[in-house]
């Protein structure tokens, strides 16, 4: 696996894999690597003749008072995972690369950011929208995967290719979670031993909460339950826990088509996000 820095070298070395029109799929990653990537970089593989990772701690998706400056970053680990996976280059660009002109977000991201995240992180996919529509720029992929997790980050790449016209297919690939059901994050490492256990209602919460909508509970009374039980268990605060369109993420009254619950909330110093898809028996 070549580990590259500079956009002349990663030019030169893309050329290469394309050779005899060869394809290409990309996982961009922040690093902080876990099974969860490796399966990204798994359904790459199987769609794809070559694998592009990306690392690259993106300034401009976090707040003023979030966690740029302790997100973990241990490249030398990840990279042994990456090649361990078979992948063929990993782009690991610094920000005076990506932000010759400073980390100052360019580009506005479309409706799908509208609520949720959008409201709890402002700006926050704003600077997803920017950097993804970089590193585009800088690989050129056929295809392009992303975890489910990350459901409306998802939805506002979608969003973002569509409007900018890329000859880029988009894959969502489904949230992978530990034995005891909390989907895995990077973030996770923060969670004390206490808070681990805690944390575990909020895929239990999300879940039950699912399966009533699905079945014809009220809406409106399967989300207030899930919030009580994330308030139980020691959440504080929840910043949402509500039931979106799974394809235009617009709010659902009436459960007549695929739709998403999604949550976010934060306990102790943790902020931790979920999703299910919700699908009328």
């Amino acid at each position: 696996m070549q580990i590259i820095r500079e956009p002349d070298a990663l030019e030169s070395a893309l050329a290469d894999l394309r050779e005899g029109g060869r394809t290409i799929a990309f996982v961009p990653t922040m690093g902080a690597l876990h099974a969860g990537h490796m399966a990204l970089v798994a359904e790459a593989r199987a769609r794809a003749d070559h694998v592009v990772a990306s690392i690259f701690v993106n300034p401009t998706q976090f707040g003023a008072n979030e966690d740029l400056s302790t997100y973990p970053r241990r490249e030398a680990g990840d990279a042994a995972m990456l090649e361990a996976e078979g992948v063929a280059i990993l782009w690991a660009p610094d920000t005076a690369i990506m932000y010759p002109d400073g980390p100052e977000a360019t580009l506005r991201a479309g409706s799908a950011a509208e609520g949720l995240d959008g409201e709890s992180r402002p700006g926050h996919f704003d600077g997803v929208a920017t950097v993804v529509a970089r590193l585009f720029d800088q690989v050129r992929p056929d295809v392009a995967l992303f975890g489910e997790k990350d459901y409306q980050q998802l939805a506002v790449i979608r969003q973002l290719v569509a409007e900018l016209g890329l000859p880029i297919e988009i894959i969502g690939v489904p949230t992978q979670r530990d034995a005891d059901g909390l989907a895995l994050s990077s973030r996770n490492a923060y969670l004390s031993d206490d808070e681990r256990i805690a944390a575990r209602v909020l895929p239990r919460a999300l879940g039950d909460s699912a399966r009533d909508i699905a079945r014809g509970c009220a809406i409106d009374e399967a989300l207030e339950k899930a919030r009580r039980r994330l308030a139980d268990a020691g959440f504080d605060p929840i910043d949402y826990v509500a039931l979106r369109d799974a394809e235009t993420l617009q709010p659902v009254t009436a459960l007549e088509r695929p739709a998403r619950l999604l949550a976010a909330a934060r306990i102790g110093r943790t902020r931790l996000i979920d999703n299910l898809p919700v699908t009328p028996d």
